[in-house]
């Protein structure tokens, strides 16, 4: 199956998809949702893998989100649309019936972070960057920040993260919760690996089980949620903070 955006290989019963726009620091447009959707369908399909790691190809980035040159020229015909990839994307991370690993390096902002909150579990390296941007270009991170969030690092500090738009270190995103361990760059390959060999020896119908009642109440708030970000593809606010962003200024939002 030939895949432009992204990447993906299978070996010792680990599906690897790879997020594969480095030009682009991996920011997704919809083929990217609708190509990392299709490969971890795929992943699960096929009765040789025992777990998906999720991760972004070169070394500058996981993903930065969404790609601000496609959602900057989308209205409210084309964001509903740009909306439903977003939503196919995150309920086949989330009913994934295998444990599924985010291996970040580097960036790991606005909808890549909530990319990472999807993922069961999150490795990253030393020099990894987390944080969310919605409001700094007119969006708000309603695909999967409001939904976890505040279960995983408490809803004060979720606020924080979401409202302020601040980056937060892997050191710092693994002390509050909002990922699970960091590791030197030179041992994040080998850390993944091992927790894959872990993962493979544990009961699969144990671990589909534990999944499916975790996130039970997650998938009815993230199609509530994404109907409210629906609204803002098209506004005015949106255009003007992606128009400042591309232009490397501060967006003039009204008062």
């Amino acid at each position: 199956m030939p895949y432009q955006d992204i990447s993906y290989a299978s070996a010792n019963r680990v599906a690897t998809v790879t997020l594969n726009r480095p030009e682009k620091l991996n920011a997704f447009r919809n083929k990217t949702l609708i190509e990392a959707a299709e490969s971890i369908t795929r992943a699960v399909k096929d009765r040789s893998v025992g777990v998906i790691v999720l991760t972004g190809a070169g070394k500058k980035a996981f993903c930065v989100g969404g790609d601000i040159g496609e959602m900057k020229g989308l209205n409210r015909k084309t964001g509903r649309l740009f909306v439903k990839n977003l939503e196919r994307f995150a309920k086949t991370i989330l009913t994934c019936p295998k444990p599924l690993i985010a291996k970040v390096n580097g960036w790991c902002i606005g909808g890549g972070n909530e990319i990472q909150l999807f993922c069961d579990l999150t490795i990253a390296s030393d020099r990894s960057v987390f944080g969310q941007t919605g409001p700094k270009v007119g969006s708000a991170p309603l695909w999967g920040g409001t939904q976890i969030l505040p279960s995983l690092v408490g809803l004060k500090k979720a606020k924080e993260i979401m409202f302020l738009c601040g980056s937060y270190s892997a050191s710092e995103a693994a002390e509050i919760g909002m990922i699970n361990r960091v590791v030197p760059e030179a041992e994040l390959d080998r850390t993944v690996e091992s927790l894959c060999r872990d993962l493979l020896k544990k009961s699969p119908q144990s671990l589909r089980l534990l999944k499916k009642a975790l996130h039970r109440e997650i998938i009815p708030r993230l199609v509530l949620d994404l109907k409210l970000l629906e609204g803002i593809y098209g506004s005015a606010e949106l255009k003007e903070g992606m128009s400042a962003f591309l232009e490397k200024r501060e967006p003039r939002f009204p008062q």
